[in-house]
This record gives C-alpha cells, sequence and structure tokens, in this order.
C-alpha cells in the first residue's frame, strides 16, 4: 500500500510549483491539517459545528459545553433522540439548531446519513449526503472533509476568508467571487485543502506591505483553529 501524502508532503510539493505558496509555507510552516479522525468522533464532531453556526466562538463554546453536560458528557445520535426539545433549547439553541440537532440524530440513526460508512464515499458524495440534514450546507460539509475526514482537495469557495486570502496572496486587484475561485484552484489539485488553509493564515495576519508581487494562478470553528 502507498504511504499516505501528509499535509507537509503536499505543501511542499505545492511550494515547488508556485512562488507564493513558497513564501506561505516559509512564513507559516506545514499547514495543520489533522490525520482523519475515528468514526465514533464524526456525530459529536457535526453536532459540534452545527451549534457554532453564526456564533462568535466563546458564546458558541458555552452553548456547546451545556449540551454536552445536558447529554451526559456524550454527543450521541441516541442521547439527543432522548433528550426533549425544551432542554435542547434551555442550553442556550435556537429552535432551529435544536431542530437542525435532531435531524441529524434522526437520519444517523435511520441509517439516511451513514457516517460509518462515509469515509469511504468520494468528497461530492459526502457533501451530498452531509446536506440532506437541516442545518448543514456545502460550507460545514466541506469543513467536515476537511477537519474530520482529512480530505486534502477540498476547495471551499463559499468560504469569504479563504477568497479574501487568495486575493491577499496572490495580489488581485479584488477579491474573487466563489465562481473565480474554482477555476483559480484548479492548478493546485489535488491539494487545494493546503493551498485553503493558508489563505485562512493570510487573514490572520495583516497585509505585508512589501510582499513580492508575482503572476497570480490562472483560472475552502476547527478551520479557525487550526
Amino acid at each position: 500500500m502507498a504511504a499516505r501524502i501528509t499535509p507537509a508532503d503536499a505543501a511542499a510539493e505545492l511550494a515547488g510549483r508556485d512562488k507564493v505558496l513558497s513564501r506561505l509555507l516559509e512564513a507559516h510552516g506545514p499547514p495543520k491539517l489533522p490525520r482523519p479522525g475515528p468514526g465514533s468522533e464524526r456525530f459529536a464532531a457535526l453536532a459540534e459545528s452545527i451549534v457554532y453556526q453564526q456564533l462568535h466562538g466563546r458564546a458558541a463554546a458555552t452553548i456547546h459545553g451545556r449540551l454536552v453536560d445536558c447529554l451526559a458528557g456524550a454527543v450521541t445520535p441516541e442521547g439527543l433522540l432522548a433528550t426533549p426539545v425544551e432542554e435542547l433549547r434551555a442550553c442556550g439553541l435556537s429552535a432551529a439548531k435544536a431542530a437542525a440537532l435532531v435531524d441529524l440524530a434522526t437520519k444517523v440513526s435511520a441509517g439516511a446519513v451513514a457516517l460509518d460508512r462515509i469515509g469511504r464515499l468520494a468528497d461530492e458524495e459526502v457533501v451530498a449526503e452531509l446536506v440532506q440534514v437541516k442545518g448543514i450546507g456545502p460550507w460545514t460539509a466541506e469543513m467536515f472533509l476537511m477537519f474530520n475526514l482529512g480530505r486534502l482537495d477540498v476547495w471551499p469557495v463559499g468560504d469569504y476568508g479563504v477568497r479574501t486570502g487568495f486575493a491577499r496572496a496572490w495580489r488581485l486587484p479584488e477579491v474573487p467571487a466563489a465562481k473565480a475561485l474554482v477555476a483559480h484552484g484548479d492548478r493546485f489539485r489535488p491539494y487545494r485543502s493546503v493551498v485553503a488553509w493558508y489563505c485562512w493564515r493570510v487573514v490572520d495576519q495583516k497585509p505585508v506591505a512589501d510582499a513580492p508581487t508575482v503572476s497570480p494562478p490562472r483560472p475552502t470553528r476547527r478551520a479557525r483553529q487550526a
């Protein structure tokens, strides 16, 4: 069996192709993208993503902590389905998020979303399966691909941070639209997750006034914390 390509290996290869990525690798080091997590953690990770949506980190962490306590320390489909919605709402969840968590638990329990086998699916199939759940859209599914399944070729063009970071790093005159960023990312296949990670790092730092100008290439909570 061939050795698995690591994020560091992928970054080194991309740095050999592209001057901007070479500079970003030197500035930020190898990307901190995790290895695929165990199947037992997948449900809890998706539930946490739903809780964190559209909330500041501290508020989301508080609500998520209350949810974990409410479920006796383990966020599972069985635990969620056995808990009255009123108790979920008392943790600080909105009605929409409580409904999304229940929908996730229901679909996983029924096998409509099969988290035990989802790691064997292609990226597009994973997204199609996850977006069946209320409250899970393409962005959440893409973050799951990157940070739970360890996929290296995810390109979350709907993420404004990725688009902004790309524009800054490659000195584009304006932030590209999602459709334009699809084409910009083609040359970085099959390691576009690595490029997305560096785009987030660029957004995290102030622009460097004397950064070298290069020709742009021709025509995506854990993410933020990585």
